[in-house]
């Protein structure tokens, strides 16, 4: 007869998921055992494989909740309707906000999401490339001219360097708000995709077309 889920079962995943992506962040996923993932979680280990039947899969749910949450918050403050920079500018702000309180599991899908296997990788990649398509075409609305072009993936992805790597410096009360940040990078990307000149646009060729 199959086990019953308790009522909390999902609450006590969510929470090993919560401690097992701060002791990865700290600590490093290879040096993370089950045994020290239960320790940490305040269960014992019989109870944590009841949850996860090993830290690989623990490792994927981290990152794939961490996505889907991004993913959810960006589609959700996404209006096409918008002019190009204020809708820019609510898609940074969106993901700016959805990074709050989530550096460990931000930290674990920049440094480990590698050490998966490859076909959890590819469904993983999937849906930072859904992240990646959406602010690739908020950013050609702002710089209409490199729609089509090769640079619109390298602006795109300046853009998610200045906000992946914000935890690094940014500290919450001392100095730019996180709304502050969204205007300042909306600016920036807006500003310096716009200033590039048409002419020196490389055009995108495509193979046997």
């Amino acid at each position: 007869m199959a086990r019953t889920r308790a009522s909390d079962y999902d609450d006590k995943r969510r929470a090993i998921l919560d401690r097992s992506a701060e002791l990865f962040a700290a600590h490093g996923y290879d040096r993370a055992s089950m045994s020290r993932i239960a320790e940490a979680c305040g269960v014992s280990k019989a109870n944590l494989y009841h949850y996860y039947r090993d830290k690989d899969e623990i490792l994927f749910d981290v990152i794939r909740l961490h996505l889907e949450e991004l993913l959810e918050a960006v589609e959700a403050a996404d209006r096409p309707g918008l002019a190009p920079e204020p809708r820019l500018r609510s898609l940074a702000g969106a993901l700016l906000e959805a990074y709050r309180d989530a550096d460990a599991q931000h930290k674990v899908q920049i440094n480990h999401l590698g050490l998966l296997s490859p076909e959890r990788q590819a469904e993983l990649k999937e849906s930072e490339r859904e992240l990646v398509r959406l602010f690739s075409e908020a950013i050609a609305g702002v710089a209409p001219h490199l729609a089509g072009t090769a640079l619109l993936k390298p602006v795109t992805m300046s853009f998610f360097g200045m906000v992946n790597w914000h935890y690094l410096w940014f500290r919450p009360g001392a100095g730019l708000t996180r709304a502050d940040y969204a205007d300042l990078v909306t600016r920036l990307i807006a500003e310096g995709a716009r200033g590039i000149v048409e002419e020196g646009v490389p055009e995108v060729r495509v193979v046997g077309g």
